[in-house]
């Protein structure tokens, strides 16, 4: 579907921020924006696809392709 362009590293930080803003919700709920926690779902969905519709957009790309080349930026 869509061609990774995340590397793992990238992947990994990415899950992090994503869970520690969910689980901001549940040790803060009754703050007034407590809703946006929930955006945690955003990096954390894109570290388990490991697609990034804004890396896509401007061209850049954190995946190393294994073949001998290295992840390139625009």
């Amino acid at each position: 579907m869509f061609k990774t362009n995340m590397s793992v590293t990238d992947r990994v930080i990415r899950a992090i921020v994503g869970v520690l803003l969910i689980a901001g919700w549940f040790v803060w709920p009754d703050l007034t924006y407590s809703w946006a926690f929930w955006l945690g779902l955003i990096p954390l969905a894109t570290a388990v696809v490991g697609w990034c519709a804004i890396y896509q957009l401007f061209g850049w790309s954190t995946h190393d392709d294994h073949k001998g080349g290295k992840a390139h930026h625009a």
